[in-house]
């Protein structure tokens, strides 16, 4: 009986202050689910040991979207309180994509995404300070704003995450800039070798989309970066990126979009990636993805079939492991489910 009474009043309790929070307009808590299925249309699906004696399967060499069947993508979790002068966001992530895209923190760290805190200095300079998602690149680590489920080869090997400050700053008539200072790329919790990484952007933005320049730099390594996206009509959208990271790769992707109606969407990323240094297929050797999605949305669910070729310069492919056969492309086919709230 003491029991039933004392989780009664706890239940109370966190009812009542979960209330006082919602009347709180300025905090918000949002997120989002993921699921999928992925199988290859020209190549063997059957898991086989790798060196390490773990399961693996052929699948394209991007971030994300890589498990074999139905699979895993995260439970993603933002807290945020935007106050006039003040404010925080706290961005946690639980799951395979999540693990994998804050891949620099050891357990039990690598469930936070992003962590900052910011001080609106005036109504034009804001202050960051803390750990966030990069400023680099067309897509990003959550599903719901990326409109292609599997990522980019520029994506998957630029940064993932920052961690530092920065100062954003309205330029006026439509232009913003930010500079900033941070730990080394994707060392999120901490600065393990004392060395640090310069950044600034400029942009440029309208009522029908905007365009950014991104840099990234330190000792003997740069970045630099190009994203662009318009509203071309009413239903057609036209996005670009393209960017090289010295010693490391460089590649250009068209994004194209277009609204059949409010529930359906059609959609085309074509990406050149030139590997130079990371070896994902080979130094000097280069990829090109071509992926045809779809994205039809029930309330807040959306759902996205996808058809993706990656077509390689080499045999990079190994398409049968048993019988030893391998190839320059693979096709491959996915199906995914992500909520938003």
């Amino acid at each position: 009986m003491k029991k039933n009474i004392l989780t009664l009043v706890f239940s109370l309790v966190a009812l009542f202050s979960f209330a006082q929070i919602n009347i709180d307009s300025s905090f918000t808590l949002s997120g989002s689910v993921d699921v999928y299925y992925r199988g290859n249309l020209n190549a063997s699906n059957n898991p086989t040991p790798n060196a390490d004696g773990f399961a693996n399967t052929t699948a394209p060499g991007t971030s994300f979207a890589n498990g074999p069947g139905f699979s895993l993508g995260m439970f993603n979790l933002i807290s945020a309180y935007d106050g006039d002068k003040v404010g925080f966001v706290a961005d946690m992530v639980f799951g395979p994509r999540g693990a994998e895209a804050v891949f620099g923190s050891p357990p039990p760290l690598n469930i936070v995404n992003q962590l900052y805190g910011y001080w609106n200095v005036t109504d034009k300079v804001t202050l960051t300070l803390g750990n966030f998602n990069t400023f680099l690149g067309y897509e990003v680590i959550s599903p719901t704003a990326n409109f292609n489920y599997s990522t980019s080869y520029m994506f998957s090997y630029g940064p993932f995450s920052h961690s530092g400050i920065k100062m954003d700053v309205d330029l006026g008539g439509g232009f913003s800039g930010m500079l900033g200072v941070f730990n080394p790329t994707d060392a999120t919790d901490f600065n393990p070798s004392g060395d640090y990484v310069a950044g600034a952007q400029l942009g440029y933005t309208n009522d029908m989309g905007g365009a950014w320049l991104n840099l990234i730099i330190s000792d003997g390594f740069y970045q630099v970066d190009l994203t662009t996206g318009w509203q071309v009509t009413e239903k057609a959208y036209l996005g670009l990126n393209a960017t090289t990271a010295q010693d490391n790769f460089s590649g250009a992707a068209i994004y194209a979009q277009y609204a059949t109606s409010d529930a359906l969407s059609l959609g085309f990323r074509g990406e050149y990636f030139a590997d130079s240094g990371v070896e994902v297929i080979g130094t000097d050797e280069s990829v090109i993805d071509l992926t045809l999605s779809a994205n039809y949305k029930v309330g807040n669910l959306t759902i996205i079939p996808e058809f993706r070729i990656d077509l390689y310069s080499n045999d990079a492919v190994v398409l049968d492991v048993d019988a030893g056969e391998v190839g320059n492309s693979l096709a491959s086919f996915l199906l995914a489910a992500v909520y938003a709230f």
